[in-house]
């Protein structure tokens, strides 16, 4: 009973009031991981053992079940089959989770206000993936490889335990970010940058802080615009009845608004890897030196708001799901010695799609996405033609280009929040297509209109 009134006076239903309880317990959890007695061994249990126990008062008994069977496949595939370990837990691990995918119908659910395990599966899936593809690569010749799989790359396999407590630590698979094992092995062994120095050991505090404080304002800002945007409105008369710029109007507030929910939950899990020390990502330059958390950082709330070019969005949302797909599927589907293409940024943005679901929307936007990114590589290359001599134009394509951005990306995210192919179609053609057209005309006029690398007059000269 008093779960249901708490969950009602916020406005959620009680499982997911539950999650979000245990969301905010990874914090005390991750920061309990640094004063576990007896060594890797004992942090190792402990990681798997709280991540496995959080998961089980959020979803229940059956997503450990869910959470342990691409795991075993991945762990067997690395112990039995080395040299084709990566590509079999590929296969294993992204066909289990779309199972679950269309077994569960996550979206519909989550639409509606209930929660499942499929979204924590899928953190699991990236990471017991990336773990076999690393151990793959150890492997091959270091010739052959490049630098984020020299980095990354396993020589020796994990144990078990160590395997089980990377995929659970932190609870770290609830809403990521995800992170490399070899990271994860060293921190909990105290190797690498997790070594003490002379520097001293990096304090956490005000980093935690500033997450918790940016958590806080994004779901206050979220409780205070989502009444005002429910996606419903997109399928009420009312919604017909406006004009073409009230419309796009609210598909922009309905997509801003939808994000907060995001960095909320991103700036809760950040908060946690930093806590545990395990999101340390180095020092900085600086006289004195600071710490640096890159790697518990997921999203950058400004640096997605005000992007300059849709080539920065994959750099500053879900930054660690990036991150993997850049090396686990983008960087590899280039043959040596040729560069990327729209091919590899399509296909790409197709795992994604699939990795999210097996809706309608997420396929479209996905698709829209790519094509919205490949527009904007030709907005940039029109303004690198232009001469330094010419500022004003230069910062008028920069301007073009924020433009851009912020009207394909909003216009777009509505397939991505109400999922069905009929409200999906019935949103986009509401605003003309105009997040399709504006990008396949923008990179057409970039294959007839080939513009030239400017160059100063000191090369000229040289």
């Amino acid at each position: 009973m008093e779960m249901e009134s708490m969950a009602s006076s916020i406005g959620v239903s009680v499982p997911v009031l539950r999650f979000l309880l245990c969301f905010v317990a990874t914090i005390p959890v991750s920061f309990f991981h640094r004063l576990v007695p007896g060594g890797p061994a004992a942090r190792h249990l402990y990681a798997a053992f709280t991540g496995a126990l959080l998961s089980y008062i959020s979803f229940g008994f059956s997503s450990n079940l869910h959470f342990f069977v691409p795991m075993f496949i991945s762990y067997a595939a690395m112990v039995l089959y080395r040299k084709r370990c990566g590509i079999i837990s590929f296969l294993s691990a992204m066909g289990y989770l779309i199972g679950c995918h269309v077994y569960y119908m996550s979206g519909d659910a989550w639409k509606e206000g209930g929660i499942d395990a499929t979204g924590s599966l899928m953190v699991i899936t990236l990471k017991v993936i990336s773990c076999a593809i690393n151990y793959n690569d150890g492997l091959l010749k270091e010739e052959d490889l490049r630098e984020s799989q020299k980095k990354n790359r396993l020589i020796k396999l994990p144990s078990f335990i160590e395997y089980v407590g990377y995929c659970m630590c932190c609870g770290s698979h609830f809403a990521g970010p995800v992170y490399e094992v070899k990271d994860y092995l060293d921190w909990t062994e105290r190797k690498g940058i997790w070594t003490k120095s002379e520097k001293g050991s990096p304090s956490f505090l005000g980093a935690t802080l500033k997450a918790l404080l940016q958590a806080v304002f994004c779901m206050g800002l979220y409780l205070y615009l989502v009444p005002y945007h429910p996606l419903s409105r997109f399928s009420e008369p009312i919604y017909k009845e406006w004009g073409f710029v009230q419309r796009l109007s609210y598909q922009y507030m309905s997509g801003f608004t939808a994000r907060w929910k995001y960095y909320f939950i991103w700036s809760i899990s950040e908060a946690s890897i930093i806590v545990s020390g395990l999101g340390f990502s180095g020092w900085s330059n600086s006289s004195p030196p600071k710490a640096q958390w890159d790697r518990a950082k997921n999203v950058d709330v400004l640096g997605v708001e005000f992007a300059k070019s849709s080539v920065e969005l994959p750099l500053v949302w879900n930054i660690q799901v990036s991150t993997w797909l850049r090396h686990y599927v983008y960087d590899r589907l280039v043959q040596k010695g040729k560069k990327p293409g729209f091919f590899q940024l399509l296909a790409t943005q197709a795992v994604s799609a699939v990795w999210h679901g097996l809706y309608p929307g997420y396929m479209i936007f996905f698709v829209q996405s790519a094509l919205m990114i490949a527009g904007s590589r030709a907005i940039y290359r029109w303004q690198q033609s232009v001469p330094p001599s010419m500022a004003i134009v230069k910062k008028a394509f920069m301007l073009l280009n924020f433009a851009y951005t912020l009207l394909v990306l909003n216009a777009s995210c509505v397939g991505f929040l109400v999922l069905n192919l009929d409200e999906t179609l019935a949103a986009y053609a509401s605003v003309y297509y105009i997040g399709t057209v504006v990008p396949v005309i923008v990179i057409l006029l970039g294959n007839i209109i080939k513009p030239k690398p400017a160059r100063s007059k000191a090369r000229k000269e040289a």
